[in-house]
């Protein structure tokens, strides 16, 4: 206290000059170190464009990553996490070209995703359900976006990633308004834009890497002349991939072109594109950074499994067929795989009635291939290489396939291995999956597979399934077909071959899937043996540029292995044959889809579906299904067992359709309406068919079932002529008929029941589910229920 007391006393002594003097010495101080801290520490925190890495100093030990926050409180989920396993995707639009490249890769990954426009401003997305957040990653077509977003969104986003401890993926492509310099807006990051590069290498030392190996130099330029390369000073960023520029006047030195933000600077990890994901690289680095920021919760494991088929063995032409030489190449380089692929057997389909077809060098291929019998594992095709659908008799069918098994026995072929594929694909498509009785019969066929489920393209959409015992694997295309057969002659030219191997779609293939059985054929394993080739390079590709272990397995325990990876596709999803050109063609010519429903009536119980169903009946142009001896005037085909039955017994139930163009059948089943299958199974085999459900007062339809009553739906009592030429007009029915005139013959009396008490209570118990149902019917644009709206205003 003395010694404040002494200083105000000091102060009180100096001259008002002496003051002023200490003030302008005080102002110049200040002007002097902010000077210092706009020009020379900004300086040091921007790198020129020539202070790049140089070789030597390029792979250095990076700083440690801030570790995923857990945030205070919030739920748990079984397994520890508190967030949902989705990805929220900004686009720039719906049609954009990197928002379809982004979510082509997470749904090959089968990673779930939610995508929205970004917002600049506007409402952002809902994160959270209470302390649960709904989102495990944020992606960013264009980081821009995220830059320059409005301060509550921007305040709202990077508080949920850093609550929750969620990552950020961000790509930065130029264009020709963007400037050559700049900083990122709100980071110590600097960008310089519109380069053309090449030589691109990756940081050995990056943490992000998994299933990226950093060994090689990828030489030549890399596409575009937009490229984007990031410079900082700060600790926080860590390069990942680093590239040479282009220009003349270049010094070789090494540049960030994709950048690793380990969250010191503001707790958000991220990791930033300097271009598309045009270069094969990048989507590589894409799919590491992916299970990076999300601590492996959405990876993919190392182990791939890889399977070869080789169909129409002994099947050609003279000239594209295998001889000697092309035989002893196959074993070798069967031999030569086995050296990174344990046990990997190349697996041929054979069709014996073409046996010694060839000339005569290509018949002592033929001999040659059987001597090494034991070298590889065999599956029947069909004895004349007939398509399984064209066959309308089972017993003509297994007497084919009888042949084929007797030239296997008298030939030592194994018969044991229990695959089979039909020839061009078709027999395993599910329409004709009852032909595989016979295959089961001769050969005790348990796995096949097929391209075409459920359809060909796209082909990150192929699934497996399991119907009448037999489990159907996804095949894939390699870029061979039966045509190519010579080098120079490759669709594209040699180097489009090589490109679909080198970090293409036969990569990719590999990269995004767990399990991938090609299809290659006889004509790709003579000549130019592009088979080999091509198999030889992808493996040489993948050992060079990733840390996957390749494996295979015969083809029943690699079905094991399949759907102990994904149960799910055991249930097979019946699609409309004729949606799809190649299902059509191989669709049998006596089918039509003109036998399917237009029109599904899905209840749901007790709310005067029935009715309905009866009066739609009364239609001259409506037709409804024939009835179950099990189920009544309902099939329930899509809610329950009868959905295995396939899509043949479905049809069973509905007329041959006449030639008049205004035949319309219908079903009722009102098990459709809370079944948690019958959309999605609906939709697929029928995607234009028409739906009408009919809601009804909830209490009403208790007090039914609690009375064993038959009570309508309040409209449908009232005024059931309105509501059937409300129907006629929906569906566009040619003929509209006077339901007024239709209904006055067999009116019957509405029935009224008195409640009491039970009212009271099921008013209650079905409040909360009315006041979800008036969202669901305004969001959908339909006009809510009387009863509903009269319900809605006794709850306000």
């Amino acid at each position: 206290m003395l010694s404040v007391l002494r200083l105000r006393r000091l102060i009180r002594q100096v001259p008002l000059q002496t003051s002023f003097i200490f003030l302008f010495l005080l102002c110049i101080l200040s002007v002097f170190l902010s000077s210092y801290f706009l020009y020379a520490v900004k300086r040091k925190l921007e790198p020129s464009l020539t202070a790049g890495h140089s070789a030597d100093d390029l792979y250095v030990t990076p700083s440690r990553p801030l570790p995923f926050l857990s945030g205070v409180g919030g739920t748990l989920s079984s397994d520890g996490t508190r967030t949902d396993p989705v990805v929220l995707v900004f686009v720039e639009s719906p049609y954009s070209q990197l928002g379809q490249e982004i979510v082509a890769i997470l749904e090959a990954a089968r990673f779930r995703y939610r995508t929205e426009i970004s917002p600049g401003k506007g409402d952002m997305p809902t994160l959270t359900d209470g302390q649960r957040g709904h989102f495990v990653l944020i992606i960013y077509e264009n980081i821009l976006k995220y830059v320059n977003m409005d301060a509550w969104n921007r305040e709202l986003l990077d508080r949920y990633c850093i609550e929750f401890g969620v990552g950020m993926i961000g790509f930065f492509k130029a264009n020709e308004n963007s400037l050559l310099s700049a900083q990122l807006k709100g980071f110590p990051l600097f960008l310089h834009s519109n380069l053309g590069l090449k030589d691109c290498t990756v940081n050995p030392k990056s943490p992000l890497l998994h299933i990226t190996r950093a060994r090689q130099v990828f030489s030549g330029p890399l596409p575009g002349d937009d490229w984007t390369i990031f410079q900082s000073n700060h600790s926080t960023y860590e390069p990942v991939l680093l590239a040479k520029t282009r220009s003349a006047e270049s010094t070789g030195l090494m540049h960030t072109s994709v950048v690793q933000d380990l969250g010191l600077h503001d707790g958000i990890q991220r990791v930033l594109f300097g271009h598309n994901l045009s270069f094969w690289l990048h989507k590589l680095v894409f799919v590491d950074a992916l299970s990076f920021l999300t601590a492996k919760r959405l990876s993919l494991s190392l182990k791939r499994f890889i399977l070869v088929d080789i169909d129409d063995i002994f099947v050609g032409k003279e000239g594209t067929r295998m001889k000697v030489a092309d035989v002893k190449a196959l074993v070798e380089t069967q031999n030569e795989l086995r050296r990174s692929i344990p046990d990997f057997t190349f697996n041929l389909g054979f069709s014996g009635k073409f046996f010694h077809a060839g000339t005569d060098e290509e018949d002592q291929g033929d001999d040659l291939l059987l001597s090494y019998v034991d070298e590889f594992w065999w599956f029947p095709h069909m004895w004349s290489h007939m398509q399984p659908h064209r066959f309308h008799n089972q017993s003509v069918l297994a007497e084919q396939m009888m042949l084929n098994r007797r030239f296997a026995e008298d030939h030592s072929i194994p018969t044991n291995q229990g695959y089979a594929v039909a020839p061009h694909h078709s027999g395993v498509y599910p329409v004709h999956i009852q032909l595989y009785e016979a295959w089961k019969r001769v050969w005790d066929i348990r796995v096949t597979s097929t391209e075409e489920y459920p359809h060909l393209k796209p082909a990150r959409f192929r699934r497996g399934f399991i119907h009448r015992g037999i489990r159907v694997l996804p095949r894939q295309t390699c870029g061979l077909f039966t045509h190519t057969i010579f080098h120079k002659d490759y669709p594209g030219g040699p180097q489009e071959l090589e490109r679909i191997i080198d970090g293409g779609e036969l990569f990719l293939t590999v990269l995004l899937n767990p399990i991938s059985i090609f299809m290659t054929h006889l004509s790709n394993y003579g000549n130019d043996r592009l088979g080999l080739f091509t198999f030889k390079r992808l493996l040489n590709f993948l050992l060079t540029w990733t840390h996957l272990k390749l494996q295979t397995l015969p083809p029943l325990q690699l079905a094991d292995k399949y759907f102990q990876l994904f149960p799910s596709d055991a249930e097979p999803l019946w699609q409309d044959p004729c949606e799809d050109k190649r299902h059509k063609d191989i669709w049998s010519k006596e089918k039509t889809c003109d036998r399917f429903p237009k029109l599904l009536l899905i209840g749901p119980q007790k709310t005067g579906a029935t009715a309905l169903y009866l009066f739609l009946g009364m239609h001259p142009d409506l037709s409804s299904n024939c009835p179950s001896k099990e189920t009544f005037e309902e099939i329930q085909f899509f809610s329950g067992h009868n959905y295995h039955r396939g899509i043949d017994w479905y049809m069973e139930y509905f007329p041959l359709p006449s030639n008049s163009s205004s035949d319309y059948y219908f079903e009722k089943s009102a098990s459709y309406f809370d079944s948690d299958v019958a959309a999605v199974r609906a939709a697929a085999l029928l995607p234009r068919a028409r739906i009408i459900t009919v809601l009804s007062d909830p209490v009403e339809r208790a007090y039914a079932w609690y009375q064993i009553l038959v009570v309508d739906g309040q409209r449908l009592k009232t005024d059931p002529a309105s509501v059937m030429q409300k129907i006629q007009t929906f569906l566009g029915l040619e003929n509209q008929v006077d339901y007024h005139k239709i209904l006055a013959r067999g009116n019957a009396h509405s029935q009224s029941v008195s409640f009491d008490q039970s009212q009271v209570f099921l008013r209650s118990y079905y409040r909360d589910a009315n006041i979800q149902l008036s969202k669901l019917l305004y969001k959908t644009a339909q006009v809510l229920p009387g009863w509903l709206r009269e319900d809605l205003l006794n709850i306000r």
